[in-house]
């Protein structure tokens, strides 16, 4: 990869994850004042007034102001999601990884390095970019007569620690936006909910006669909205977090066995 082009991919991942974030924003704001907050679901057609009963629309459009703030984190999350779903698919390459790293090892066990280059072609993905880059250093090496055995190795594990550099970004890239989601979400919803308490406190406080029943409905209402709101954001997002730094290690895993067993048969079969 030229500098140019991944000076390209660089500057396009930034404007994708702030371009995700600013449109689920416009959805969730959309969602919330046009569609939750449409007159139909309210009695009397006043959305200052009661929700129409069992119309769940009405109920979360009460959660106040911070609802879309929610929603947006909520769409924020379920885009990246399927972003790291398509990302780890594709690092993966084309076949089965545990039958190409077993490939591998035969092939090279055999001294057949071009083959094995050849079936990382095929594979594509991280993990056979970072054994072809092992394997072409295998290549080069193995009868170079101006380097002693163990400068040879040494050459072999730069090359495949330089490949693996390269690749690791994509496995973690955007994992911090979950993380972050996963943190805030909760602690946003709990702003909500300290507001909807202000709200009904203030309902209850109300000089003389009874408290404003509705106004003190409509203070504990955004209360609990936004409560299960920042909650379940939070919890999903802690589900996919861990979900996906699972396969990512599993992934680091089978990548490094493979330069594990490059080497070891690099070291074995290299002349001296």
């Amino acid at each position: 990869m030229s500098k140019n082009s991944g000076s390209f991919r660089q500057k396009f991942e930034s404007l994708f994850a702030a371009g995700a974030i600013v449109i689920a924003f416009l959805v969730a704001y959309y969602l919330y004042s046009t569609i939750m907050g449409n007159p139909v679901n309210f009695e009397g057609g006043n959305p200052k007034g009661t929700p129409l009963p069992g119309n769940y629309m009405a109920i979360i459009y009460k959660g106040g102001g911070i609802v879309p703030i929610l929603m947006t984190c909520v769409l924020t999350l379920f885009i990246f999601v399927v972003e790291r779903f398509i990302t780890l698919n594709r690092i993966k390459g084309t076949g089965n990884l545990a039958a190409f790293v077993s490939n591998l090892k035969s092939l090279t066990a055999k001294d057949k390095i071009e083959e094995a280059i050849v079936a990382c072609d095929v594979q594509k993905g991280s993990l056979a970019n970072v054994a072809k880059a092992g394997l072409v250093r295998y290549r080069d090496l193995e009868n170079d007569p101006t380097l002693e055995k163990d400068q040879k190795i040494t050459s072999m594990k730069q090359a495949l620690e330089e490949a693996s550099a390269l690749e690791m970004p994509m496995l973690s890239k955007n994992m911090v936006i979950l993380s972050t989601i996963a943190s805030i979400s909760v602690l946003i919803g709990l702003i909500g909910t300290v507001l909807g308490m202000i709200r009904a406190f203030a309902a209850l406080a109300q000089a003389g006669g009874a408290p404003n029943a509705l106004a003190l409905a409509t203070g504990i209402s955004e209360a609990l909205i936004n409560t299960a709101f920042g909650i379940t954001g939070s919890t999903l997002a802690i589900i996919f977090f861990n979900f996906f730094s699972s396969k990512i290690d599993a992934f680091t895993f089978k990548i490094d066995e493979a330069g594990f067993s490059l080497t070891q048969t690099f070291a074995a079969k290299i002349r001296k």
